[in-house]
Parts: structure tokens; sequence; C-alpha cells
């Protein structure tokens, strides 16, 4: 924690959204296929895990796999969904055993059955916890998430069963992949670039942007104390007019 907000009451985000971006830059700048660049990154993830829990963020969400990451080659496609299935079957039980329920958001369908069945085991088995809960976005998009919240609108409608013309802001968020999440207070991308890359665009509305000039494989416990610090001093309006000061 910076020196000034020692013995400050801090704000703590419920809800860090990170895009966890480098990966493949981090193993490039070493001569190393990118591959290694996605292990390490996924040593990076156990760090920012760690990081959420001892700082008493309540939901952490990844970008894991984005629907566009399903154009890259075969190989490194073969390479991320390998690395996914060791995870599951590896380490889900260890964050059980740490109080983290896990969930999965995104288009599922587009993974084979038997990798399906494995994302379903561990969304089972931690269903109870509440430590911590960790949504995986996985083959997700956020304009694939507006569509098919449209979608599943269009067929409510449809059966008679909602009046299109009474549906608000909380009844499109209920059908969204995120529903019953809180949206996210900060949204964080590393490696230096700056912009959203289709990640969370109707849960973003009023997040904070942090931008870290820091590839994801290098991620660690100080960033993560980094973007609480810079969360902590924004003041957070969400469109209302600041209040005057007796």
């Amino acid at each position: 924690m910076s020196p000034d907000l020692v013995g400050k009451k801090v704000a703590v985000p419920a809800h860090v959204a990170i895009i966890m971006d480098g990966n493949g830059r981090w193993a490039g700048a070493r001569g190393l296929p990118r591959l290694a660049g996605h292990r390490a990154g996924a040593d990076a993830v156990a760090r920012c895990l760690r990081a959420a829990m001892q700082r008493g963020v309540t939901y952490l969400t990844l970008y894991a796999f984005s629907s566009e990451n399903w154009s890259r080659g075969p190989q490194e496609v073969a390479d991320l969904t390998g690395l996914l299935r060791y995870y599951l079957r590896h380490k889900v039980r260890e964050l059980h055993a740490e109080g983290v329920q896990i969930r999965f958001i995104g288009d599922l369908s587009r993974f084979d059955a038997g990798l399906r069945a494995e994302l379903t085991r561990a969304e089972e088995l931690t269903a109870g916890n509440s430590r911590l809960v960790l949504l995986l976005a996985l083959s997700y998009g956020g304009r694939g998430d507006i569509v098919q919240a449209v979608q599943r609108l269009a067929r409510a409608s449809r059966d008679g069963t909602i009046d299109p013309d009474q549906i608000t802001e909380a009844d499109f968020a209920a059908h969204l992949w995120t529903a019953g999440i809180p949206d996210p207070d900060v949204i964080v991308r590393t490696s230096g670039e700056c912009r959203l890359s289709n990640f969370l665009l109707w849960q973003s509305a009023y997040a904070e942007l942090v931008f870290l000039d820091v590839f994801w494989p290098d991620f660690n416990e100080g960033h993560f104390a980094t973007v609480l610090d810079l969360y902590a001093r924004r003041e957070r309006r969400f469109g209302a007019r600041p209040v005057a000061s007796a």
C-alpha cells in the first residue's frame, strides 16, 4: 500500500476483472515457444489468486480464452485447450480446498464434449464455496454475450413470457453469461495495450480501467497491490454530481 494511504479506510473492489495479455510476447522476447509463455501465464494466475484472496476481493474474472482466439493456429489452440485440461484435472481440488468457487462464462459449446464435462465437474465441485468466486471467460466475447442475451429475450417475447416494452436493464443483465455476478469495479489489462478487446462490454459501463505495462507472465502480488492502490485513489460517482462537503 502506498504510504499516503496507510491509516486510511481504503476501498477494496469487490470484483476485479483482468485481460491477461502478453504471454506470446513474453515468450518471444526470451526466444521461447508461445506455449512457454502460456505456461508462465498460468503461474501468474496462481499469484493473482493468492493476492485476491489476501486482499479481500470477492470476485475475480480472468479473460482466459477469447472467441477470437479460435482463429489462432491449430497448434496454439490445441496448446491452450491442453493447458486448460491439465489445470482442470490437477488444480481444481486445490482451489476447492482454498474455498474458491469456479464458474465459466462464454460460448462453451465450441469445446469438445469431454472438456465441457470437465468444466461442469469443476463448477459442481466448487459450487458451495464462497471465499472467492473465480470466473474464467472461455470462448468469450462481449458482443457475443450481448447477442445471446438478445436472442434469449427475443425467444421469451415470442413465447409470451415477457413484454418487450417492459424489458429493463436488469432484465437484460439477467440474461448475460454473468447473470447474478456484480459488474466489475475495475478492469485491468496487462502488456501495455489500452483497449478492452471485446471483454465484458455491457458489464464494464462504470468500471475503472487500469492498464499496466507488464506482460502477464511477470504479473505478481506487487502489481495486484498497485491495481488496488490506484482503485482506492479514484472517486467513483456513476454519473452523479459530486456532493459538496459541509
